[in-house]
């Protein structure tokens, strides 16, 4: 079973975003990493560049499949993970830590799940 952190909201579409630091940082969990199987590519948006909350703004590729990734968040991009660009297994082996994607200055943020519902809905445990 999927570890959920706790003390992360989620997004419907399996984003996480910690807002404990500024700017908030995004990116997915270990459902959806367990799910896409092993992470290939990362296309994540430019820095500077504009999200909107529950609009896409990359993909992640796995040997599975090709997904959509969505903003959990509208915003400006301020800095996007270079390591796991390169690196893009650090999303399967540590989705909550070296894993993360991407931080956003947020303006606005989208529906957003605490981790005991987001744990509920999709099976993760806490």
């Amino acid at each position: 079973m999927s570890k959920i952190q706790n003390g992360l909201r989620y997004s419907e579409e399996h984003e996480w975003l910690d807002t404990e630091s500024a700017p908030a940082k995004v990116g997915v969990s270990a459902v959806a990493a367990d799910a896409l199987g092993d992470v290939v590519y990362l296309d994540l948006p430019e820095v500077g560049s504009e999200v909107t909350a529950g609009s896409t703004c990359g993909e992640i590729e796995s040997t599975k499949s090709v997904s959509d990734l969505y903003s959990p968040v509208s915003g400006t991009i301020v800095e996007v993970n270079q390591e796991a660009i390169d690196n893009p297994a650090l999303v399967n082996e540590d989705p909550y830590g070296a894993g993360w994607l991407f931080t956003v200055e947020v303006t606005s943020e989208g529906p957003l799940l605490s981790a005991e519902e987001y744990a509920s809905k999709n099976g993760g445990e806490l």
